[in-house]
């Protein structure tokens, strides 16, 4: 079982940057591909961002929306079971509940998570 924590949102203006983190408790972190979404209201669910598992490795490969590219950020610390999403540049219709996601294998689009966290709220204002 994994429980996944996310810290970072909150309040910011147009143009304005925040850090997500996401904490991951449980064994092999490492081995789990990571990801991020948002869900703004009234809308679907989307995907933000992913970083590749890297167990055995230094080396993850990212994937972004194409919203997004340019101005997020995602990485991780396998030291520390953290993944995180620096948001730069932001703007207003960034503005959503962002949930951290863990799966086991490889990265491919619209795959399924087994593990979601409560989500963090992020604002951006105009």
């Amino acid at each position: 079982q994994v429980q996944l924590v996310e810290s970072g949102g909150g309040l910011v203006q147009a143009g304005g940057s925040l850090r997500l983190s996401c904490a991951a408790s449980g064994r092999s972190f490492s081995r789990f591909t990571m990801g991020w979404f948002r869900q703004a209201p009234g809308k679907e669910r989307e995907f933000v961002a992913a970083i590749s598992w890297s167990y055995g490795s230094t080396y993850s490969s990212t994937y972004y929306t194409d919203s997004v590219k340019g101005r997020f950020t995602i990485s991780r610390d396998n030291a520390k079971n953290t993944v995180y999403l620096q948001m730069n540049g932001l703007k207003a219709e960034d503005t959503a509940v962002y949930y951290c996601a863990a799966g086991g294998g490889s990265y491919s689009p619209g795959r399924e998570y087994d593990y979601w966290g409560q989500g963090t709220q992020v604002t951006v204002s105009s």
